[in-house]
């Protein structure tokens, strides 16, 4: 029984993305842009209305599926405005399926964000994985489809963890299913289990290594949304259930610092930036480890603003990819020529990530940064700083000389077809940049939304202090890469991650089950054979002889007897009635001298 009707942004999606492959083609293109932009109205309409809604009675559970308030306004906010970005950029797809699995996949993230309790969460955290995983499929090649199934068997073994995680939390707790601080001062079993299952989805070393093969194999717009929303939703959880968890606090910094090295060694855009991501929610999750008031606003503070500058930088390679058919270092290089839109927007996305003045990432990362000297965590504090200039080494300098400037290594088809992308590319990348813009510039816009309102009112970017800081990082950082300029030239290699230990431990588990597994089962079938099934196969043809000539033979021989006599009896039979008295008669007389006379 529904105890208050509340509509949720998912089911605006979902039912708009069952519809959608049924309307005309003409309809389809004006209903891409009302499906998301009811959703996102709908998030807006919720605004001062905190509290708890769409109560559903199932079984011996109430299922909550509505829970408003600070936290998890400011993520569906950003969800919903990036579904429309995405959208907009993505109108010139023609397959309504990848239109349909990427709102399906913004739902299953709306849903968690929403959710008050466990059930809840699991299923739309499972229609998350199983939705996304169809942008990378979407793509066609064979590479697709190896890394979209790696992708979904990671996945699914994040959800197992979660989901044993919540049973034994079920247990241990008396039947206790609702989604909030978990008690992280006494972690449990469920309590590791379900992190790990949050954590997967953040990427956080060394479940990371699905990550950039997804994201950099995922279609043009698939990599716009996969990048918005699967960790940023881990980050809300993890924010939601985690805060204080200290341990999550080297993990994030070793997440800021692990991105950026691989990005560094990257020949591929969209993987660089794949990579980079692993970087910068390694600020969040660090902010979520410290669990301060201003580390909760920062966290979520710089999910907002990464959402958006991802996005941003995922549409402009994005756009380099579709234009041209290349995405590698080493086949780019001076298409500011032929892209002066693309250039521009991208540029824009690298400055707001770097943390330029001005842009989003500086009034947001600094946050996290100064929650961790606020609480003398100086250790985490210097190690951010320090990942925030491999940042801009990377994706502030290496992304936009090798594409955009640097050595021309583009083959001529690839530089005849160079041009600036769609109009309605070129549109979302554009709301993303002035979004990235008016976040920097602006700072109430964003800070009006965060969860603790006293705590961000107390919290100012523009000090001479930071902005100081923030320039020489920049300055110094730059200085250094145009010094070693041939260095960080992009080579056409595979970097070793991490996931080369799982591959090695799958050859060898498969060698190991092959070879000394397969011959002690060999071993062991062939003992059988000799020992048991020999002698049982003896024994049962025995008893089969047995039942056939002792069993069968007395059995059918007593049958033929009583047939024979049968048989005797009937011929006897005359068929007169008189005679058959007479036999009658004349037997009882015998069977009577026989009695007397015995």
């Amino acid at each position: 029984m529904i105890t208050d009707f509340w509509l949720h942004p998912s089911l605006i999606l979902i039912v708009g993305a069952f519809i959608l492959p049924f309307l005309p083609k003409w309809l389809k293109r004006p209903y891409l842009i009302i499906v998301p932009t009811l959703a996102f109205l709908d998030v807006l309409s919720m605004q001062g209305q905190h509290g708890t809604f769409g109560v559903v009675r199932f079984l011996d559970w109430y299922l909550t599926f509505g829970r408003v308030d600070g936290l998890s306004m400011v993520f569906a906010y950003i969800m919903t405005l990036m579904c429309i970005i995405g959208t907009i950029f993505g109108l010139h797809v023609e397959d309504d399926f990848q239109h349909v699995a990427a709102w399906l996949y913004v739902a299953g993230s709306l849903g968690v964000i929403f959710c008050a309790d466990y059930l809840v969460l699991f299923l739309f955290w499972e229609l998350m994985a199983f939705a996304s995983v169809f942008l990378v499929w979407f793509r066609r090649r064979p590479e697709s489809q190896a890394v979209g199934y790696r992708y979904l068997l990671v996945h699914t073994a994040g959800g197992l963890a979660l989901l044993a995680g919540l049973i034994l939390r079920y247990q241990a707790t008396g039947g206790d299913l609702s989604f909030g601080p978990i008690g992280v001062g006494s972690p449990s079993i469920s309590t590791y289990l379900i992190m790990v299952g949050f954590l997967l989805n953040a990427a956080v070393p060394p479940f990371h290594a699905w990550l950039p093969d997804a994201y950099g194999e995922a279609t043009v717009t698939g990599a716009v949304f996969m990048c918005a929303f699967t960790t940023k939703t881990a980050i809300y959880a993890l924010a939601r259930a985690f805060a204080g968890m200290e341990i999550l606090v080297p993990l994030g910094v070793c997440m800021a610092l692990y991105g950026v090295v691989y990005a560094v060694l990257e020949n591929d855009a969209r993987r660089l930036l794949a990579y980079h991501i692993i970087s910068q929610v390694g600020y969040m999750v660090a902010g979520v480890g410290i669990g301060t008031e201003l580390a909760i606003n920062g966290t979520c503070a710089h999910a907002f603003a990464h959402i958006l500058y991802k996005g941003l930088l995922f549409m402009g390679c994005g756009s380099v990819l579709h234009m041209t058919g290349k995405s590698k270092f080493s086949d780019l290089g001076g298409l500011y020529k032929k892209m002066p839109m693309t250039f521009v927007f991208t540029m824009i996305g690298g400055l707001s990530i770097s943390a330029f003045p001005l842009f989003s990432g500086f009034v947001s990362k600094a946050m996290i940064v100064s929650a961790g000297f606020e609480v003398h965590n100086y250790w985490a504090g210097f190690f951010l700083t320090m990942a925030s200039a491999g940042t801009f080494l990377h994706t502030g300098l290496k992304v936009p000389y090798f594409i955009w400037f640097g050595k021309n290594n583009c083959s001529k088809e690839t530089w005849d077809k160079a041009a600036d992308p769609p109009w309605n590319m070129q549109l979302g990348m554009g709301i993303a940049a002035f979004l990235c813009i008016l976040i920097g510039s602006y700072t109430p816009y964003l800070y009006n939304m965060l969860p603790y309102q006293q705590a961000a009112a107390a919290y100012h970017p523009y000090t001479a202090y930071h902005l100081s800081e923030t320039l020489q990082i920049l300055l110094f950082t730059a200085l250094g890469f145009f010094l070693l300029i041939k260095k960080l030239a992009p080579e056409p290699k595979i970097s070793i991650d991490l996931d080369w230990f799982y591959r090695m431990g799958g050859r060898g588990f498969l060698w190991l089950a092959k070879r000394p597994i397969q011959w002690a089962d060999n071993c062991v079938s062939e003992a059988y054979r000799y020992v048991g099934l020999i002698p049982l196969m003896t024994m049962a043809s025995f008893w089969s002889w047995f039942d056939w000539h002792a069993i069968d033979g007395v059995v059918d021989g007593l049958a033929r007897t009583v047939r024979g006599v049968g048989g005797l009896v009937r011929r006897v039979q005359s068929g007169q009635l008189q005679y058959n008295i007479f036999y009658a008669v004349s037997l009882v007389a015998v069977a009577l001298v026989l009695y007397v006379f015995a």
